[in-house]
């Protein structure tokens, strides 16, 4: 049986949003590998391996770019409607946060070198292991986007938006180390300091993962649940429709 030129078109659509979806993933992949890297370089102070996370944000830039680019196209070629338009709304907004994701494993990759010059290797231990935890709590938040958004799992999203109120945590436990340290000697405040901008920047790439699996449950539910408790988004996107 002949094809119709609107199945062609069809499968052709499902082609062209198959490839963004593939897009959208392989930045995941280069994400989640920068902040890995990014954490070990500080705690290794290995200064070649943050020179190439710093080399590498291109990468990601460029991505952002491409996969930006083919969701313009699609719109204004398919003007997709319904799920398909959600999918396209959600990654637009998706890569948005996979780029500042990977500016805040740049900026940790640049603290790195910064620190270096000060020595940080006396950086007390307690704060290190602050910063081992809240880089894994932080990658396995942008994994679990990652999934969710691959699975189209609704359940999955929600569990990422639970693990922002622990990496928020252990944030504040980091926050008080910090303090703490500053004032047991007085000398050591601008290496917290510095130290603060690494474990803020972990923080907000949570806040970025949690984004993430907000428009998963947009792109699945079709309901916009910002700004709202996590109670309430965990009700609003396990409800049954």
């Amino acid at each position: 049986m002949p094809v119709s030129g609107s199945e062609h078109i069809s499968h052709r659509f499902d082609q062209e949003l198959a490839e963004i979806r593939r897009l959208i993933l392989e930045m995941g992949g280069l994400v989640e590998e920068q902040i890995t890297f990014a954490v070990k370089a500080l705690t290794d102070n290995d200064l070649d391996l943050a020179s190439e996370v710093m080399g590498r944000d291109h990468e990601v830039n460029a991505l952002e770019v491409r996969i930006d680019e083919e969701c313009t196209t699609l719109l204004a070629r398919r003007q997709p409607i319904a799920s398909d338009l959600r999918l396209i709304m959600a990654v637009i907004k998706t890569i948005t946060d996979l780029e500042r994701i990977g500016d805040e494993a740049e900026k940790i990759a640049r603290m790195t070198l910064h620190l270096s010059e000060q020595s940080y290797s006396r950086m007390n231990s307690e704060i290190m292991r602050d910063v081992v935890v809240m880089g894994d709590l932080a990658r396995n938040m942008v994994r679990g986007a990652l999934d969710a958004f691959a699975r189209l799992s609704v359940a999955d999203a929600v569990e990422v938006a639970k693990l922002d109120d622990t990496l928020d945590s252990s944030f504040r436990a980091a926050m008080r180390h910090l303090v703490t340290y500053m004032m047991e000697d007085p000398r050591t405040i601008s290496l917290a300091i510095d130290m603060l901008f690494v474990v803020k920047a972990l923080e907000r790439i949570g806040d970025h993962a949690k984004n993430m699996s907000e428009y998963v449950i947009y792109l699945v539910k079709g309901k916009d649940v910002r700004h709202v408790t996590l109670d309430r988004l965990t009700h609003e996107a396990l409800d049954e429709d």
